[in-house]
């Protein structure tokens, strides 16, 4: 499938394109001769992209991907390390400026497809471990060298890992700084699906298009509830469940969904 996606707005002086059509959004990891590699800048970037798209009613789901087709996101950026992680302190102001990134990117109100082809390290791998979906080229290689470099890798980005792969495989990831490759990573639940190279775009804009054509306010109740499960029990809020359904039950989607079926035709969802 031809790329239909032009950037119309960059971020980190170019290194984050953002991008959208037919209510499907994109956001592009554009630092192709240090595999994506994330500044701080690109960081705070990535986070203005996140944030202009999310407040984009005409975008129903959003796409995260790397350019240059070697990596989807590297990791950090190891070149700034000297200046602003070189020391406890130094680094917790990093991860603090970080953080605030990957929070917007945890909570995100639309759906979110990691499309990963190359390389998938360390910064990288929280990246798609927060999105909804991760669909990943064959060729792709995943990993955490956070012990070959001396760094601790961060709470959130384990209680995700060990959330999606277990404790016995995060150990080892960790422990070990190997890298696994696509098909390893989808056995052990780290992706949904692996693609062909020269198939990913293709299958990752069906999915995203099929998402997109569905009804809104369904798709927020199901990622909601499914957050809220993912909670430990005390924690859950049985009432913010019961209101977005509530929501969908009292909708003109459901309306014309109903409507659609007894008609033979495709449904034409707005979300409200």
């Amino acid at each position: 499938m031809t790329d239909v996606f032009q950037p119309d707005t960059s971020f980190a002086d170019g290194k984050i394109l953002k991008s959208s059509t037919d209510g499907v959004g994109a956001i592009t990891f554009n630092n192709p001769d240090k595999h994506n590699a994330m500044s701080l800048e690109m960081w705070e970037g990535f986070g203005q992209a996140l944030t202009s798209l999310r407040d984009d009613d005409t975008v129903r789901v959003v796409i995260l991907r790397g350019a240059g087709g070697k990596a989807f996101v590297s990791g950090a950026d190891i070149s700034q390390f000297e200046k602003q992680r070189h020391n406890a302190a130094a680094s917790e102001d990093y991860a603090k400026r970080s953080a605030v990134q990957r929070a917007l990117l945890a909570d995100y109100p639309k759906p979110t497809i990691a499309c990963i082809q190359g390389f998938c390290l360390g910064g990288g791998m929280q990246v798609a471990m927060l999105a909804d979906i991760r669909i990943a080229a064959a060729s792709s290689q995943f990993g955490i060298p956070a012990a070959r470099l001396g760094i601790a890798y961060g709470y959130d980005g384990l209680r995700h890992l060990v959330s999606l792969i277990g404790p016995s495989w995060a150990r080892l990831l960790m422990y070990t700084g190997m890298r696994i490759d696509a098909a390893e990573a989808l056995r052990i639940g780290l992706v949904e699906r692996v693609i062909p190279d020269d198939q990913l775009w293709g299958e990752t804009m069906a999915i995203a298009e099929t998402i997109s054509g569905n009804a809104p306010l369904a798709i927020k109740a199901a990622k909601i509830t499914i957050a809220e499960v993912l909670k430990d029990e005390s924690q859950r809020d049985m009432d913010a469940i019961k209101q977005v359904g509530t929501a969908c039950m009292d909708s003109e989607d459901f309306r014309e969904g109903r409507q659609a079926f007894m008609e033979k035709r495709k449904p034409q969802f707005r979300g409200r």
